[in-house]
């Protein structure tokens, strides 16, 4: 397991990347917002961890999770920059996600809070593991979203999209056992693994309705005639442009079964064949095979 250093060129890439689908290229578009910050925090997180681990197995997949979240950040960073340089600037949403991943989940509990630096490192390592559940589920369904290739979404971003997807699929099971390893054993582990999913559920929840409608409202394109809705979104999920929700609320119940482990999510086969495939994930091998030849 190992980073892709891939590339991609934004140039043609429209606004609306899924053809007169504002509402679902957005409601995508929110993994652009929350997902630079998010992933640093991870690389953040599992650096703090590092050191506990004495499995050599896991200790390099942990660096190769660290080395991919790592350019994932880098590859949707870009992604804002040319949403501002078409007019739908991300600031004033962004710096919130930035201030819950570097004050409120910081290497410091906030507020002052009674918790002990292991204590407070397995919290955490709980809410990476509950959110890799959904990364994976998302990974997975959009290797096979052929709605979006039908509604003849930008293949750049489709690109980027399924790439980073694969490689979710392809990691699926590292957070978890990250926790596993470091977040104590018996009961009180598993309570904090549901707790970390109670946690993580609402919230994502929140942070996604409140990001798409952030950027209906301040795309320029629509100009606040287009608000977001519930009856909207089920119309696009209708269409295979985005996830069922049984899809993603089936994620937590899996999850929380005490008996879990995420190699049961998604087709790494599928991932696999994917990576093998994909223009940027190419680029990227063949540019590291010319540099070795160098």
């Amino acid at each position: 397991m190992a980073p892709r250093r891939v590339a991609f060129d934004w140039k043609t890439t429209p606004l609306h990347w899924i053809p007169d689908e504002p509402i679902a290229t957005h409601v995508i578009n929110v993994l652009h917002l929350l997902l630079p910050a998010g992933e640093r925090w991870f690389v953040k997180v599992f650096k703090e961890g590092l050191p506990l681990v004495t499995d050599p197995k896991l200790r390099s997949d942990v660096k190769g999770f660290m080395g991919q979240e790592a350019t994932h950040s880098v590859q949707h960073s870009a992604v804002l920059d040319h949403l501002a340089e078409q007019r739908l600037p991300t600031e004033a949403y962004t710096k919130y996600v930035d201030f819950l991943f570097e004050k409120l989940l910081g290497e410091t509990p906030p507020f002052g809070a009674p918790i002990t630096a292991q204590e407070w490192l397995r919290f955490r390592l709980s809410l990476v593991a509950a959110i890799e559940q959904f990364t994976a589920v998302l990974g997975d369904w959009v290797l096979g979203a052929d709605g979006l290739d039908a509604a003849g979404a930008d293949e750049i971003m489709l690109d980027l999209l399924r790439w980073h997807g694969a490689e979710e699929v392809e990691h699926r099971s590292v957070a978890f056992d990250m926790y596993q390893h470091c977040g104590g054993a018996g009961l009180p582990r598993y309570l904090r693994r549901i707790e970390g999913m109670a946690v993580v559920a609402p919230v994502l929840a929140w942070l996604w309705i409140a990001g798409a409608s952030y950027l209906l409202r301040n795309d320029p394109e629509l100009r606040g005639r287009t608000r977001y809705s519930l009856r909207e979104h089920n119309r696009a999920v209708a269409k295979g442009l985005l996830p069922t929700w049984r899809e993603l609320g089936t994620a937590i119940p899996r999850y929380l079964r005490r008996s879990y482990h995420p190699s049961q999510e998604g087709s790494l086969r599928r991932a696999v064949e994917y990576l093998a495939a994909s223009p940027a994930a190419r680029s990227a091998v063949g540019a590291v095979g010319r540099a070795a030849m160098s």
